[in-house]
């Protein structure tokens, strides 16, 4: 059974232009290739990345810096000071995907907000599993709050975004920040985050028949968590760290913003996130779109891919007091 005929209409070229090949290690260096290639064709950003390295984990880490008002990030004169600032994580399942090639959403949030915005190159498993990707996060965090005056940003205005495997990421930084002791996060934005990694497997706890056809699949979701997961065992204090669903606690996490389609593959563990965060005491703002696959924001100009816009941009500037 298809469930193609649930699909806005809006989106159903989106289908044809990311089939969904089969994902395997052999395979993976050529649908890396693939991808940065696709997003090549995207365009110039709207604000120009100025390259950062920051002291990584497994050495130095580039951080692709966002600012509508360079002079202050700089050192000079110019800009302002005391602003609100995003982390930006990345999506690709954990396995592909870069913050040099995937520059067009950060940018934009930039240019919107008039905030700067940072994006994280975090390493990619299988490479570098569990925990390596989210230690990169978390480091890009701590040089955020650390750097905040020299960077013209306000340290008690920290947000953290990202899509698919980057919201997961973002997720997982977000737990990282309150089990650690800081930096404290103003708000956390997650766009279909990747959270369980039991989604598309035997243990899958949610059996949505109509879920995941399309762009991300349970095969693809399946690689993705595998490669991640190394020979963690998933069994300790870090556990949430790795799946945020696995989390057994969740009071204390910063106000979340969740946007998901009714037909993506993570919608079931994204509502049931939600749903658990409020439990917890989070403030949560909650949003499934109708008719909407994985990635159905790549469809800019979708109507329903402008009201998510709007709905994003507009939890932003909101929570993070801009």
């Amino acid at each position: 059974m298809t469930t193609r005929h649930l699909v806005d209409p809006d989106f159903l070229p989106l289908i044809d232009l990311l089939p969904g090949n089969a994902f395997t290690r052999e395979a993976l260096p050529a649908i890396r290739v693939e991808s940065e290639i696709r997003f090549a064709f995207v365009g110039a950003p709207p604000i120009a990345a100025e390259v950062k390295v920051i002291d990584g984990e497994g050495g130095p880490l580039e951080v692709y810096w966002y600012d509508p008002a360079p002079g202050t990030a700089s050192g000079t004169s110019g800009g302002t000071s005391g602003r609100a600032v995003l982390l930006h994580i990345h999506g690709g399942g954990m396995v592909i995907g870069s913050a040099r090639s995937m520059q067009q959403g950060p940018s934009g949030m930039a240019a919107a907000l008039g905030i700067p915005v940072a994006s994280v190159e975090y390493r990619l498993a299988p490479e570098a599993p569990f925990p390596a990707p989210q230690n990169d996060c978390y480091a890009a965090l701590q040089w955020l709050a650390a750097n905040a005056d020299a960077l013209g940003v306000d340290p008690a205005r920290i947000g953290i975004t990202g899509e698919s495997a980057g919201g997961g990421l973002a997720a997982a930084t977000a737990l990282m920040a309150r089990d650690l002791g800081g930096p404290a996060l103003a708000a956390q934005f997650l766009t279909y985050p990747m959270l369980d990694h039991r989604t598309g497997s035997a243990a899958c706890p949610y059996g949505n028949g109509v879920t995941g056809e399309f762009v991300w699949t349970r095969a693809h979701n399946q690689f993705g968590w595998e490669a991640l997961r190394g020979d963690y065992a998933a069994d300790d204090a870090r556990k949430g760290w790795f799946s945020p669903s696995l989390a057994e606690d969740l009071a204390g996490l910063p106000p979340t913003w969740i946007g998901t389609g009714s037909l993506d593959l993570f919608l079931d563990e994204d509502l049931d996130y939600a749903l658990r965060l409020v439990k917890a005491g989070v403030p949560v703002e909650l949003h499934s779109y109708p008719g909407a696959i994985h990635a159905f924001n790549a469809m800019t100009e979708a109507a329903t891919a402008k009201a998510f816009t709007r709905d994003l941009l507009g939890a932003m500037a909101r929570m993070l007091r801009i």
